[in-house]
């Protein structure tokens, strides 16, 4: 059997990351924080992993994307990207859900805990979040939640639940529990490659031309604050 090669690319928050995996083992991962910079610096990201891998394009059995929820801007970058890169390659893509990514880090890092609430910031006390158990089971679907003192009460009366991700900061000055952990794990594409070796080999893909990110809720442009702008 052949090594299944898989390039995964997140971009859904602040942080542009690209990671190469050989069968569901990361070979090399780069990546950068920082906002507006998405679509001057994930190109050469790829083109960087792959050189310094020494792996070509045309070996690369599939592209795998963070699929949302996340930024409306870097979700459409990584996603158009993706389906590029599997157009010219005629390779599958492979959509993984970007907060099982983030629990998935979370896991790593705390495996001796079975509850795990990734977060995304979705501005003020609002966040992006769902609830995934020991094995990336997902036990309450993502929705968005504004975080308020008693959130998740029910959960952590009976559970340590380690909360995840790029809103962690805030919601730990809310969330004053014993029993809530906070771990400093952020989106990377290094958290999406073994979680996309199992989409890979259970044929679990998507359409190329029809996919389009999981946004959570409807996007909604800014108002205008230039004089005679509307």
């Amino acid at each position: 059997m052949s090594d299944i090669y898989i390039l995964s690319i997140d971009t859904a928050t602040e942080v542009c990351s690209v990671a190469l995996s050989c069968n569901g083992k990361n070979i090399l991962c780069k990546e950068q924080n920082g906002t507006n910079m998405h679509s001057q610096i994930l190109l050469p990201y790829i083109d960087e992993v792959l050189q310094q891998s020494g792996i070509a394009k045309t070996q690369l059995s599939a592209i795998a994307v963070s699929e949302g929820p996340g930024s409306y801007t870097g979700l459409r970058i990584g996603v158009s990207t993706a389906k590029g890169l599997c157009y010219a390659l005629q390779i599958p893509l492979i959509a993984v859900p970007t907060l099982m990514s983030i629990a998935n880090g979370a896991r790593q890092e705390y495996p001796q805990y079975v509850c795990f609430c990734p977060m995304i910031d979705a501005r003020r006390m609002e966040v992006y979040c769902a609830m995934y158990d020991h094995n990336l089971q997902e036990t309450v679907s993502a929705d968005n939640v504004i975080v308020q003192e008693n959130s998740f009460a029910d959960i952590l009366s009976k559970h340590v639940v380690v909360f995840c991700g790029n809103a962690v900061n805030k919601v730990q000055t809310v969330l004053q529990h014993p029993q809530a952990v906070f771990a400093s794990v952020n989106c990377s594409a290094k958290y999406m490659t073994d979680i996309a070796f199992v989409y890979y080999n259970e044929q679990k893909f998507v359409d190329v031309a029809y996919f389009e990110p999981f946004y959570l809720k409807s996007f909604q442009s800014a108002v205008s604050k230039v004089k005679g702008l509307r």
